[in-house]
């Protein structure tokens, strides 16, 4: 069947993610130190601990991430006795998403979208909270479909299957590119799509089906593409 929907992983596919997770990480800790002193010295596991306990009493947060880290701040703000945690949490949150999206696009990735979108629909399906549209790649993609949206992540076919919904295709006609082989080769495949590894570390695949594709570079995806 002639594919006509390609749908995206972000983080570690079409950028480095740990980079500016550190990176946004350090600009939260540096945001609430001068802004909310009554944290005091802020141990590496202080927020771990609170989300955990969070999570225990909302379940339905583990999927929304976003959601979450609010949370989290707001509960760390108003645990040490801050009477506007809230708002606190709301500016501390966005000091951090801002320096979420201050990120390094691989240099193959946009004329990569570029040439795909002449001839396929090409989709988001992501676990994370970096959004297209704020880092200049929203144009290229019909639809961007986040965990957070609905709940549900990867490697859930629902997700999936949600993509070819948006999409208006079939599975035989979809292809999902992406790093991760649980999240994003099995629960693809497991959805009836093809699935492409993007590996561009040479890893060894250790997984139970193999992928249906391994490019090392995205610019390897047009080629690859028409082989399938």
């Amino acid at each position: 069947m002639t594919i006509k929907l390609i749908t995206f992983d972000l983080d570690d596919t079409l950028w480095d993610t740990a980079p500016v997770i550190a990176s946004a990480e350090s600009a939260l800790h540096e945001w609430l130190t001068h802004n909310a002193p009554q944290l005091g010295v802020i141990e590496p596991g202080l927020f771990q601990t609170v989300r955990e306990q969070v999570l225990r009493e909302e379940p339905q947060l583990k999927h929304r991430i976003s959601a979450l880290r609010r949370r989290v701040l707001f509960r760390a703000l108003h645990g040490v006795g801050y009477g506007n945690a809230a708002t606190l949490a709301d500016q501390a949150f966005e000091v951090f998403i801002e320096a979420r999206h201050a990120l390094q696009v691989f240099p193959q990735a946009e004329p990569t979208l570029d040439a795909l979108a002449r001839d396929y629909a090409l989709g988001v399906v992501t676990n994370g909270n970096a959004d297209v549209r704020r880092i200049g790649l929203g144009h290229h993609f019909a639809f961007v479909l986040c965990a957070e949206d609905i709940g549900i992540a990867k490697p859930d076919a629902r997700l999936f299957h949600e993509a070819l919904l948006r999409g208006g295709v079939t599975a035989d006609m979809a292809v999902h590119v992406g790093d991760h082989p649980g999240d994003d080769i099995a629960g693809a495949q497991q959805a009836g799509l093809r699935a492409i590894w993007f590996n561009p570390g040479g890893k060894h695949w250790d997984g139970a089906t193999p992928p249906d594709a391994e490019i090392g570079c995205l610019s390897e995806l047009p080629a690859v593409l028409k082989r399938l």
